[in-house]
């Protein structure tokens, strides 16, 4: 399928660039939206160059409670119906409970919980007059278990989830209307560089590491096929760590701190910072992040 009108929030870095320059190989015309204006002017480049049929970019913040309806209308002033909806934006915060400051575990949950409430609460009466449209979101395999110093995200995951699949409920009177759910693992972007981290060291992603292109193409996938009623995951690890969560989870309580610490944090020592939380850093955006390699 081609030639469709995709949105995509959080397109100027990591799965969700990976996701526009997926769609941009198959001709459809794509509505770019981040807080970064720079990078976003740098991902609309490379789609361009990727093959889109017409790229429209939109500098706003999802965490914005008017910003989905700015979205919507600039999408219908210009294209005049919109096929699939991509909410990828998202930001991290490692640091436990006692040490994530109160602003910046909010805005991790706002950008996740309720950026998706506010798409969804824009966009789905626009593809219930058309009958017509797929709202993808992108979850965590962090929206299906806990990690310690990870609170604000996964809270923000499970909350996510927990929406996404009550709307994939409250949509089934409308067949021509979809709700899809991506569950990545671990991939090598530039959020666990940018994170909020008050951890006292720097972080990484944890081991097995995946491309971002994996991710973008089970989005692109999902558009052309989509699977409500289900989280796609995409990682060969999630289904393994989430029945460990479920069905041991005194073992995994007392495996998962030890090997967080391992496999998460680095021993390079860091000031606590906000990353990008409260604002992009346009500098790091870009599809991949630094794993293996340095900082």
């Amino acid at each position: 399928m081609t030639g469709r009108v995709i949105v995509v929030v959080g397109a100027s870095s990591g799965i969700g660039l990976a996701a526009a320059l997926a769609f941009a190989a198959r001709d459809d015309t794509l509505v770019l939206v981040s807080r970064s204006a720079d990078a976003l002017k740098a991902a609309e480049v490379a789609c361009r160059g990727a093959g889109a049929g017409d790229v429209d970019v939109l500098v706003d913040d999802i965490g914005d409670p008017g910003a989905a309806d700015r979205i919507v209308a600039r999408t219908l002033d210009r294209h005049g119906r919109v096929d699939v909806v991509v909410h990828t934006a998202t930001v991290m915060g490692y640091g436990t409970i006692e040490a994530m400051p109160a602003a910046a575990f909010t805005a991790v949950v706002d950008t996740s919980v309720h950026g998706t409430v506010h798409l969804a609460k824009a966009f789905l009466p626009v593809m219930r007059r058309q009958r017509t449209g797929t709202f993808i979101g992108v979850n965590s395999l962090l929206g299906s278990v806990t990690v310690p110093q990870m609170g604000a995200y996964t809270a923000a995951k499970w909350g996510q989830r927990a929406v996404l699949r009550t709307m994939q409920q409250e949509t089934r009177d409308e067949p021509g209307v979809h709700v899809c759910i991506v569950s990545p693992g671990s991939i090598n972007t530039p959020i666990y560089y940018q994170a909020a981290n008050y951890t006292g060291h720097h972080t990484r992603p944890p081991w097995p590491v995946l491309a971002p292109e994996r991710a973008g193409r089970a989005i692109a996938d999902l558009a052309d096929r989509p699977r409500d009623h289900l989280s796609v995951p995409v990682g060969p690890v999630n289904p393994l760590v989430i029945a460990g969560f479920r069905l041991l989870p005194l073992v995994y309580d007392r495996l998962v701190g030890p090997l967080f610490r391992l496999a998460g944090l680095t021993r390079e020592p860091t000031e606590p910072t906000s990353g990008n939380v409260h604002q992009p850093v346009s500098a790091h955006e870009r599809v991949h992040g630094h794993w293996p390699g340095p900082r």
